[in-house]
């Protein structure tokens, strides 16, 4: 075989790897955006307050947080979009999200599966006002297009937690150590 020759068959062998990369990352990107949209048309749909159950669990690390967990109590997979909105009594406000907790992909619930926030409470100098004890408060879910829509859901505390000005939510994480990461 001719010098000419191998560099000719290099040359295609580099094009059709190069336009195969292409097309191939240029799917992989489609199929994950269109991956919401596609099962969502298929019957899944975003978590709700009619779908799920949320719980909370105040931890000792780190002080004046609380674990938000969400289990998908449906029958089909359910969306965790964005963070959810906690509503706290009296609050006239939704609390600000965290923004360096934003996760690289939603949070996707199958039957029986759990997502979680975590909500910081309270400044842990006392810096924060207007602070008060609370025992309950609701949880409201984003949509797709991330607007606080469909049913929320009502959380009870025993004890009560004390909760002030300085509130703050995560996004929805996969895992209970990363939602308490912020």
């Amino acid at each position: 075989m001719s010098l000419a020759l191998t560099r000719r068959r290099a040359g295609l062998l580099a094009v059709t790897a190069a336009a195969t990369a292409l097309t191939l990352g240029a799917g992989v990107a489609q199929s994950a955006q269109a991956l919401p949209r596609a099962a969502t048309s298929r019957g899944s749909v975003a978590c709700t307050g009619a779908n799920t159950k949320v719980t909370a669990q105040q931890v000792s690390r780190p002080i004046n947080h609380l674990l938000l967990t969400v289990r998908n109590t449906g029958r089909k997979v359910c969306y965790l979009y964005g963070y959810p909105a906690v509503q706290v009594p009296g609050a006239q406000a939704v609390p600000p999200v965290v923004g360096e907790s934003r996760p690289q992909a939603v949070v996707t619930l199958k039957p029986g599966q759990s997502g979680y926030a975590g909500v910081l409470l309270s400044s842990a100098d006392g810096s924060g006002g207007h602070g008060e004890t609370v025992k309950s408060f609701r949880v409201w879910f984003q949509n797709r297009a991330l607007a606080f829509t469909g049913s929320s859901a009502t959380v009870h505390l025993r004890k009560g937690v004390y909760a002030d000005e300085s509130l703050r939510v995560t996004y929805w994480e996969t895992s209970p150590s990363t939602a308490l990461t912020w």
